[in-house]
């Protein structure tokens, strides 16, 4: 059972009703130490659990500091629960702008309510960056995951991409590989933990240049598979621009592996943070 206190939790980037990612939600942590905040998102169990630490005082905009956790540890960032916190927020005080300072930097965040009342929130990354993923680091992540270079999509080479997280971003060019592909999770988790990728890996297959399907391995956060990364998608955003790839708004759709289907927008702008777009619904 968790601490005596209101952990709100939410599904964010939900497809259907069934899908998308949960993520708990903490408005009030302030002066929680570490090893509560550690307690709580292991009781909470979800791939990440979001905790709102404080709120300045003098800013022009609401500008909070939001820590995240899994229920292995911290990660400087997590997309999903951003988006839920947002909606939380939203929820409580109305709709607009908002600032997060995360320990990955400040991202800012819009919130407007649809047509249907339903809030839809749009972050904007810090400053992305992508760089080589190397070569014997690729070849030990494709034999934990049973495949090899000859299953790789030639029009997008692996690299690692950073929108808040580090992710390694490989694509697969047949589907069969790309549905079928299985991994020891401790072995995943132990070659994440020593490469420092403290979000998921990232698995694409492109159906298209503005949709991809995603399978983001996540073992290292005790979460096989996730279903909807709001992290990965905003670094396969960052990726895709560096590869000078045409389409400047993409889907990502992902959880179908694990029966959570999700779906999430990345809007790619020529320069800057890039822009993940989605909802939340709450839980209970």
């Amino acid at each position: 059972m968790t601490d005596e206190l209101d952990v709100l939790r939410y599904s964010a980037f939900a497809a259907t009703p069934a899908g998308g990612n949960p993520a708990g939600v903490v408005l009030d942590a302030s002066g929680m130490n570490e090893e509560r905040m550690q307690r709580i998102a292991a009781d909470v169990g979800y791939s990440e659990t979001a905790f709102v630490v404080g709120r300045a005082a003098d800013a022009p905009i609401p500008r909070y500091r939001v820590r995240y956790w899994s229920p292995a540890a911290e990660v400087p960032f997590c997309g999903h629960a951003t988006v839920a916190t947002a909606v939380a927020l939203a929820e409580r005080d109305g709709t607009g702008d908002v600032v997060f300072d995360t320990d990955a930097g400040a991202v800012t965040l819009r919130s407007v309510a649809d047509a249907d009342g339903r809030i839809i929130v749009s972050f904007t990354t810090v400053e992305p960056q992508v760089r080589d993923l190397d070569p014997s680091v690729l070849e030990r992540l494709l034999s934990l995951l049973s495949v090899d270079v000859a299953d790789l999509d030639e029009r997008f080479p692996p690299k690692e991409a950073f929108a808040g997280n580090w992710h390694p971003v490989i694509t697969l060019r047949d589907r069969e590989v790309f549905d079928q592909f299985r991994f020891s999770p401790a072995d995943v988790a132990a070659l994440m933990r020593e490469q420092g990728w403290l979000g998921t890996v990232t698995v694409l297959h492109a159906v298209s240049p503005a949709d991809f399907d995603a399978r983001n391995l996540f073992p290292v956060g005790r979460i096989t598979e996730d279903p909807a990364t709001g992290s990965a998608a905003a670094s396969v955003g960052a990726y895709l621009r560096a590869q000078g790839h045409s389409e400047r708004t993409v889907g990502i759709h992902q959880g179908a592996h694990v029966r959570r289907p999700s779906l999430l927008t990345v809007s790619i702008p020529d320069a800057g943070g890039i822009v993940v777009s989605g909802g939340a619904t709450r839980i209970r």
